[in-house]
């Protein structure tokens, strides 16, 4: 049942992405935003980790910074509760040939009273792609599209700027791509395109401790490790509106604690839910439990330099790796249900999403091939002695109890030492996967930045990608993306993503292990509490 309704929710949003893809249109603020009419003073607290860096859009690709960051800034457009798309910060977004694009800005305002331009944008996105190519931000990827910027969405060393990008006028900019692109706009709500207030360049760390956006709340206070305090914004007048007197986002390194702070009434929003509690949070009468579908992809990543788990040899140990774990027993026994084996490296929600990907067998458990696999490289490069890591963070739900368990999995059926390497904080552990210190097969969850196939593939196995920690690399893999972003139909696009799949099911720089549904929780009293289409709860709708 999970994957049908799952299906459904991934057709409204195709619908909605083709009616502003080609029409460019959008709405004043819909249900999504608006909530109900329980608004309230009241400020709502919400379980978070610790963001991993100052708070500036560009520079944001994890949750704990991520969820902050969505809440303080406004884009281009805005996604709804199921993923379907309306105007936000633009009051059209037009192209007659899908490769130059011509945005024109509403009347809109930073918290701190100064106007929201067309250079907001530019000069937020230049930034991030890394002037005269240095200091890119980990959204850089994110460019890669526009004309003017390397493969990877940065600068080169002779540029100062995106040549692609081109301010108009005060209200107006244009965006020209290396190819057209029919579903471009479908990406200009995540958080890489926000813009930034001018004051932002004089001392960007500083801005990022104290930041100015433009979205529906602003920033009270940050106390490092102990929470994010946000109020609502005066100046915001979108479809976002605040339905409550604020959200603080506490800081916990252990969910059980957050999990006994909701149900004592000392937390009202839980957004992932521990380990211990999943079998019984559902019956659990002094909370509110929460499950939806959810579009999150739950993998662990393969460094190219791995020892052991490099060349032939490597990829025949990599496919045997994955045919030793057994997901659906992962899913049942520690999850309860609430995840599904992976079929494909997407999620089910998504536009196009087919579990027909050629040699996707290898993600499913099978004991004896594991074993024939793992001999066959034995006789290209022996194993010997080496120990295979797997490492997590330990201060997210059902982390440690999951690579504890992959762990045995893997020993029991290959016969090797496989052991857990863990993180105290997400923020430490990312550190680490950034800079290939992990040594280690290391988790990465990957929650959708926009509804498409796409930002599952291209951000995490695109060559040169911010989020490719695990720093693959193919060409053909690369044109298969870049075939299906400039496609005129969405047969050829969709086709494009399975071909681009069968290579992933191939050489297997990551184990695509489950689908993730959310799950989560609010304290009794609490109101209006629904998660979105990335199983992000809406916080601006929520009420007490």
């Amino acid at each position: 049942m999970r994957l049908s309704r799952r299906t459904r929710l991934g057709g409204v949003a195709l619908l909605a992405a083709i009616g502003l893809t080609l029409s460019g249109c959008g709405g004043d603020g819909g249900d999504e935003g608006n909530g109900s009419s329980d608004s309230t003073d009241a400020v709502i607290t919400a379980r978070s980790t610790e963001p991993q860096n100052p708070l500036v859009p560009q520079a944001t690709n994890e949750v704990g910074g991520g969820n902050v960051i969505d809440l303080l800034y406004a884009g281009l457009i805005t996604y709804k509760e199921d993923g379907s798309q309306e105007l936000e910060v633009a009051e059209s977004i037009t192209s007659d040939d899908n490769k130059t694009w011509t945005i024109k800005l509403k009347d809109w305002k930073f918290s701190d009273g100064t106007a929201v331009t067309a250079k907001s944008f530019v000069d937020a996105w230049n930034y991030g792609a890394g002037p005269g190519g240095k200091n890119a931000q980990n959204a850089s990827y994110f460019y890669y599209p526009i004309e003017g910027t390397t493969a990877e969405g940065t600068l080169d060393k002779n540029a100062q700027t995106i040549s692609g990008l081109k301010v108009v006028d005060d209200k107006t900019f244009t965006i020209t791509l290396k190819q057209p692109e029919s579903d471009f706009p479908l990406r200009l709500g995540y958080s890489a395109y926000y813009p930034l207030p001018e004051s932002a360049f004089a001392d960007i760390k500083a801005y990022g401790e104290k930041p100015v956006g433009n979205g529906p709340y602003k920033l009270e206070a940050w106390e490092n490790n102990k929470e994010i305090r946000l109020v609502p914004n005066g100046e915001y007048d979108g479809a976002r509106k605040a339905q409550n007197g604020g959200v603080t986002f506490v800081v916990y390194t252990d969910t059980e604690a957050a999990y006994t702070d909701l149900q004592s009434g000392n937390l009202d929003v839980l957004d992932t839910v521990p380990d211990s509690a999943l079998a019984t949070f559902a019956d659990d009468s002094a909370i509110q439990p929460i499950e939806a579908p959810g579009s999150v992809n739950g993998s662990f990543q393969f460094p190219v330099d791995l020892p052991g788990f490099t060349g032939e040899a490597g990829k025949l140990r990599r496919q045997a790796v994955s045919m030793a774990l057994n997901r659906e027993e992962l899913t049942e026994k520690l999850f309860f249900g609430t995840r599904t084996p992976a079929l494909d490296f997407s999620a089910p929600p998504m536009p196009g999403w087919t579990d027909e990907i050629p040699g996707n067998e290898v993600l499913e458990f099978n004991a004896d091939e594991a074993k024939k696999r793992w001999a066959e490289a034995e006789k290209i490069e022996p194993w010997g002695n080496k120990k295979l890591l797997i490492a997590t963070n330990t201060d997210g739900a059902g982390n440690k109890a999951s690579v504890d368990a992959m762990a045995n999995q893997i020993k029991n059926t290959l016969g090797i030492n496989a052991e857990p390497k863990y993180y105290a904080t997400f923020d430490e552990f990312l550190d680490d996967r950034d800079n290939n210190k992990t040594g280690a097969l290391f988790r990465a969850g990957w929650q959708p930045d926009y509804p498409s196939i796409s930002n599952y593939l291209g951000p995490i196995y695109g060559t040169g990608a911010a989020s490719n920690d695990a720093r693959w690399s193919n060409k053909e893999f690369d044109a298969l993306i870049a075939k299906a972003a400039g496609a005129e139909n969405d047969e050829d696009r969709y086709q494009a993503f399975v071909d681009a799949q069968a290579i992933l099911m191939e050489e297997l720089p990551g184990l695509s292990m489950w689908y993730t549904d959310a799950t989560g929780a609010a304290a009794k009293g609490v109101k209006n509490v629904k998660f979105n289409w990335q199983g992000v709860p809406i916080y601006q709708n929520i009420t007490k």
